[in-house]
């Protein structure tokens, strides 16, 4: 049975990583602290700055030593590099003081980490708790199992920035939906990492409301990681990243409104709120059509005669006028694009609306400012065709 694929999977199968950094509908630590609490799962009482001098009345507030923690979209922070001074983006402070000298070579800078792009991302608030004292570090994780078609719980006792190296430590628990933790997954996790009966209570409440927000949320994955006993004996989530189904996102209009974007996303953000299929590429060659086959085939046509695609535009089979021009206005505003093929086999999308949406495309922008090449073929094609003929001869 052939599987369907995104036109991103597609694209990366064929022609390898891309260059741009691209991410899953997913959300900073601060919101997923937020989000924790809602489903009463124990994580520090952290605070959002935007400056310096804001970090400096928080640890001043709170007291030190206290935790300051870069927000970007990305792990690795503690082990990466911040462009400004070298050091990570994750740092321990024993005063107001230095939370301001840290927070001044942060905020406003990138940090990289192996899951950034080469010059890292930017950097524009910090997530500030007070310090706890660790014992033991966990790593826990509620995601999908594809091969088995259920979802999985993922557990080592080697948690924190060790566990990239460390993946086949972890434990496995398979479990359905329906009967979420069972007695058994409990009793065997109290036995396999050594808690006690009063932190096993503990520990099957965190997971089973682990599961009902991995579930409620539409989440793809739930990552506890450290997840922590102090020495004072409680148990406490310091680090969560959350990634969520983007399918379900009008589902989660709460979840979808705390997202946030880079400014080279704000392109692909906008094409896919009217439903539009846009992957940047590297070349110089804008490409629009309907269909992720087309599109790959468009993408090996323009290869094997020397060109190079700066994108893959899908308008799918219900495109508008007003999600065409949407599409030619983010090309039109690619300053890298030095020409524009458009590529349609009308069926759904008929031919001749698409040479009425590129002609108003191109009034509405008082004309293309680069070359446009437009092959239409399928329904209403002569029509589309007869109005892109008449278009220029009146001119």
């Amino acid at each position: 049975m052939m599987r369907w694929r995104s036109l991103l999977s597609l694209v990366r199968e064929r022609h390898g990583p891309l260059t741009k950094h691209v991410r899953q509908f997913s959300l900073l630590e601060h919101h997923s602290h937020q989000l924790l609490k809602q489903f009463q799962i124990p994580v520090p009482n952290g605070f959002v700055v935007k400056s310096p001098e804001a970090a400096r009345d928080v640890v001043y507030n709170i007291g030190a030593p206290s935790v300051m923690k870069a927000q970007i979209l990305a792990g690795g922070r503690g082990k990466g590099k911040y462009t400004s001074d070298g050091k990570g983006g994750v740092r321990i402070v024993d005063s107001p003081d230095e939370a301001f000298e840290n927070a001044s070579k942060m905020i406003g800078y990138s940090l990289v980490t192996k899951q950034t792009p080469s010059g890292g991302l930017p950097v524009n608030k910090l997530y500030i708790y007070k310090s706890v004292d660790i014992a033991k570090e966990f790593y826990v994780a509620i995601t999908f199992d594809r091969e088995r078609y259920m979802p999985v719980l993922l557990m080592s006792d080697d948690g924190g920035v060790n566990i990239e190296s460390n993946v086949n430590q972890l434990q496995r628990f398979w479990f359905h939906l329906s009967t979420g933790i069972t007695p058994e997954i409990a009793a065997y996790i109290e036995a396999q990492f050594g808690f006690s009966d009063d932190e096993m209570s503990v520990v099957t409440h965190i997971l089973r409301q682990l599961v009902k927000l991995f579930q409620e949320k539409d989440a793809t994955l739930l990552e506890l990681n450290p997840f922590v006993r102090t020495t004072e004996g409680s148990l406490i989530c310091l680090d969560a990243k959350f990634n969520f189904d983007d399918s379900a996102k009008f589902r989660q209009p709460e979840l979808v409104s705390l997202e946030e974007h880079l400014p080279e996303e704000k392109d692909e953000y906008e094409a896919s709120k009217l439903g539009l299929s846009y992957v940047r590429l590297d070349g110089d060659i804008g490409v629009i059509v309907n269909g992720a086959g087309l599109a790959m085939a468009t993408n090996d046509l323009v290869t094997l005669y020397g060109g190079n695609c700066a994108n893959f535009l899908d308008i799918g089979g219900g495109a508008t006028k007003q999600t065409l021009s949407k599409a030619f206005s983010i090309l039109q505003g690619d300053t890298r694009t030095k020409a524009l093929f458009i590529n349609i086999y009308g069926g759904i999308v008929r031919c001749d609306m698409i040479a009425e949406s590129i002609l108003a495309a191109s009034a509405a922008m008082g004309g293309f400012r680069i070359p446009v090449v437009v092959r239409l073929q399928g329904t209403n094609f002569d029509k589309g065709l007869e109005l892109g003929n008449s278009n220029i001869g009146s001119r």
